[in-house]
């Protein structure tokens, strides 16, 4: 540690007493400086992985021999990746929808409440935990044990059933719904984060306008339609693509509750099995790009929305 100290104070001394003898364009020479590092650190950590990456998608598992467009064939047609795909097109549709509405729906009720400070930490205190903590959190809830004498559920949904005379169920092994209890997770940890993004905006909502709103006759459910929605567009984008992201880069809460099994692994478990279980470079450099794909296309958006929202 003392030496990583020690190599950062030299650097930057260097860099001071470069740009500082700099007397020409010195500003220029100042800005790149100090953003050389990041460039740097950018370019090894992601740049470089990146186009090595892509160039890995087209060769075999051992990276040695050329193969072309066949990874990505095998991506598009097997039946397990297509599995994948479809879990993965579920997850990025419902996960940020749902977060956002119910995200909304809260921050517009309890805006202005009593009980607005209590009421906003119960719905945010999931964001604290890890999405391996809330996957064990639910993996209890979901829990099963056999329908038979002397055996106590211990999963609250299971206890629930029993208490009202149905028959327990095994949640995490039925398909698809299995994938569906999964994407209850992430909306229930993302769904405070939509809340406070939101609230905020609706917070920054001109009195004016509310004001305006009012005395032509908006309430209720109007007043959410017509104005409250309008106005807070820009959050919503922000938080819709933000999860979306997000739900694309699912791992953990895959791996702690199903490991992939039963027909519910996402691209960004699959290849991490690819890569560093079955070995396979090649499909698992070929996912990894799919993923960088769908990425790319949220990213920019988001990034052009918030643009035009600086601009208005």
């Amino acid at each position: 540690m003392l030496l990583a100290i020690a190599l950062f104070v030299a650097l930057m001394g260097v860099i001071l007493l470069v740009t500082g003898r700099a007397r020409r364009r010195a500003d220029l020479w100042q800005s790149l400086a100090f953003v050389a590092p990041a460039l740097l650190l950018l370019i090894v950590g992601l740049v470089y992985p990146a186009i090595r990456t892509g160039y890995q998608s087209f060769f075999d598992r051992t990276s040695e021999n050329f193969v072309g467009l066949d990874n990505y064939d095998f991506v598009f047609t097997n039946e397990a990746m297509i599995t994948v795909l479809r879990n993965t097109a579920i997850w990025v549709f419902l996960t940020p929808l749902l977060s956002t509405f119910i995200g909304l729906v809260y921050a517009v009720l309890v805006d202005r409440s009593r009980v607005e400070a209590a009421a906003k930490a119960v719905i945010f205190l999931p964001m604290a935990i890890s999405l391996v903590g809330a996957s064990i959190i639910w993996k209890f809830v979901y829990e099963y044990r056999p329908d038979q004498q002397g055996i106590e559920q211990i999963g609250l949904l299971n206890q629930v059933l029993v208490w009202l005379g149905a028959e327990p169920r095994q949640f995490l092994i039925g398909e698809p719904w299995n994938t569906l209890f999964l994407i209850v997770i992430m909306v229930w940890v993302q769904a405070g984060f939509a809340m406070t993004v939101l609230a905020a905006a609706i917070k920054a909502i001109p009195a004016d306008i509310t004001e305006a709103a009012q005395l032509d006759g908006l309430t209720g459910v109007r007043m959410f339609r017509y104005i409250t929605v309008p106005s807070i567009r820009p959050a919503l984008v922000v938080v819709l693509t933000t999860i979306a992201i997000g739900t694309l880069k699912v791992f953990d809460i895959v791996r702690t509750m199903t490991g992939g099994q039963f027909g519910t692994s996402v691209i960004s478990y699959e290849f991490y099995t690819q890569g560093f279980r079955t070995l396979n470079t090649g499909i698992a450099s070929s996912l990894a790009v799919v993923l960088f794909v769908l990425v790319v296309p949220i990213v920019v958006y988001n990034v052009r929305q918030m643009r035009k929202a600086e601009y208005r």
